[in-house]
């Protein structure tokens, strides 16, 4: 295995994954973000809403972020394999400190869009930037191909919890009887913190993360060259996917909820504590599904059952249905999340990782980004539940979509079982 040897950690959890001591850290960076991710999207929302801007502004911020999200991806990602995986880790590291800064000094929209273009803000409680991209390359060389998928489900996992920890942070300044201002200055500080804690696991990263030294021709062909016509594929399907996911955005639905129910941050924090626990327990489920079924068979057939749940989230009479439904929803959303990520990564070349992650992961950005521009329109009527209805129906149509295209294309180790 690449890097680290597994067999100079004792730990009997580090023996059972197989991870180098690198894929240990970038489960700890994953761990650390998503914490942030995890209470900066659940308060974000209400954030810009106190600080004076309305629907319009906070979806026009929700998209700078998402699309700055897919610009700083393609450009980093297109060099990270020529220019260094963990030089540009750190970088995204420090611009996402720099874009925290910004949003505690200042109310001015202008400067927080250009802030949100640049520094990986999250309105999705997911990934934004290249930070994924680049350690979803980077975790194969970390443990041996069998394991493959056993790993990315456990990243995921670690991020889930740590995902629904920190939304449940969100409750902690009123312990401490702060304004509800001044609480939400008080996380974005946090996040900047998160961003510097990030930048020195990230300079722990030893050199056997990078991609092999190219040749002087090679070095000229950045981005996909023998993955293309894959790539391309899937980088449609996965824009859909996430146009329609752009809709439910972690932020938008706790804005969401806020306006049709009046549900306080406290609760919003309990409910997205639950939803990402929820999901967490998906990503436990997902490697020994797909074992028996295949990963593209987990991929769909776990994922179109979910958004059926998510269609009916606006049709519950009160917030207790409502919230019942969407945890269920949360139940089945995740499984295809590792499973993804690992089906991508074998189907393309090994040479072209990071590039096809970073393609992959840009056409996901720049369609999650398009949604949010119709913040105000979706929410005008919150009874309607306009954004659950457009994101399931789309959702679905994606899955029998990428069904159709890829039940044929099978993984290395599938098609030699």
């Amino acid at each position: 295995m690449p890097g680290d040897e597994p067999h100079k950690f004792p730990s009997k959890l580090l023996a059972y994954l197989a991870l180098s001591r690198d894929g240990w850290l970038l489960f700890a960076t994953c761990g650390v973000r998503s914490f942030a991710y995890g209470f900066l999207s659940v308060m974000l929302g209400l954030y810009l809403d106190a600080i004076g801007l309305d629907k319009t502004a906070i979806g026009w911020i929700f998209t700078a972020a998402l699309a700055g999200g897919a610009g700083m991806t393609v450009v980093l990602t297109a060099v990270a394999d020529s220019f260094g995986r963990r030089t540009l880790l750190i970088l995204g590291a420090v611009l996402m400190a720099l874009a925290g800064l910004a949003f505690a000094a200042t109310n001015n929209p202008i400067l927080l869009a250009v802030a949100a273009i640049f520094g990986t803000i999250s309105p999705s409680g997911k990934e934004v930037g290249p930070f994924l991209s680049i350690e979803q390359a980077i975790l194969p060389q970390t443990t041996h191909g069998q394991n493959r998928t056993a790993a990315f489900s456990a990243y995921n996992l670690v991020g889930s919890l740590c995902g629904a920890v920190g939304a449940l942070a969100v409750g902690m300044p009123s312990f401490f009887s702060l304004a509800p201002l001044a609480g939400y200055r008080l996380l974005i500080w946090a996040y900047v913190v998160s961003a510097v804690l990030m930048l020195i696991l990230f300079a722990l990263l030893s050199p056997a993360i990078e991609a092999e030294k190219k040749s002087a021709v090679d070095f000229r062909k950045i981005g996909v060259q023998r993955s293309r016509g894959i790539v391309a594929k899937l980088s449609a399907l996965f824009a859909l996917d996430a146009f329609a996911g752009g809709f439910i955005v972690q932020s938008l639905v706790a804005y969401w909820f806020y306006l049709r129910y009046k549900t306080d941050i406290n609760a919003l924090g309990g409910i997205f504590f639950g939803a990402n626990l929820f999901s967490a327990l998906s990503f436990l489920a997902a490697p020994l599904i797909a074992r028996r079924i295949g990963l593209l068979n987990t991929m769909v057939f776990t994922h179109l059952p979910s958004n059926f749940l998510l269609l009916l989230v606006p049709l519950m009479p009160n917030v207790e249905l409502t919230v019942v439904v969407l945890l269920a929803r949360h139940l089945l959303s995740q499984l295809d999340v590792p499973t993804r990520q690992s089906y991508t990564m074998a189907v393309v070349d090994p040479s072209e990782r990071a590039a096809s992650a970073g393609i992959m992961s840009v056409a996901r950005n720049i369609g999650a980004a398009i949604a949010p521009l119709f913040t105000g329109t979706v929410l005008a009527a919150p009874s309607l539940g306009l954004p659950f209805l457009l994101a399931g129906g789309l959702k679905i149509i994606y899955d029998v979509w990428i069904f159709a295209l890829f039940r044929h294309l099978r993984p290395p180790e599938e098609a030699e079982g």
